[in-house]
């Protein structure tokens, strides 16, 4: 079994396409680069390799991911790729507004005199 992908997120994950019709399907998993600010949110899977889900990297995109992928990968020192094991899943909608907060640049008071 994968450190990334517990047997009990294999069994929760919806497979590719079962949730396309959903206009805000649940996000079930989150992966990240402790080195970086990319992250993964798995929405589905095929029960192989392949994920669907939101990806926060250059853009916040929609697309596919791989599980051998993530797993392959080394940053500095030899980190890994993480999964956020206090992630809770919620409506993409959600993540979504919580990354752009994220982003959102600092807001400027104004003082009054």
């Amino acid at each position: 079994m994968s450190a990334l992908l517990t047997a009990e997120l294999r069994r929760r994950l919806p497979l590719l396409y079962a949730t396309e019709e959903k206009t805000d399907p649940t996000v079930q998993a989150k992966f990240f680069t402790p080195w970086t600010n990319w992250t993964w949110y798995a929405i589905e899977f095929d029960g192989e390799d392949v994920f669907f889900g939101l990806v926060d990297g250059h853009e916040l995109e929609m697309g596919y991911f791989s599980l051998s992928e993530l797993e392959s990968i080394r940053g500095p020192g030899g980190l890994k790729i993480e999964r956020d094991r206090h992630f809770e899943p919620a409506p993409l909608s959600k993540v979504r507004q919580s990354i752009e907060r994220g982003r959102a640049p600092p807001q400027r008071h104004s003082r009054e005199r």
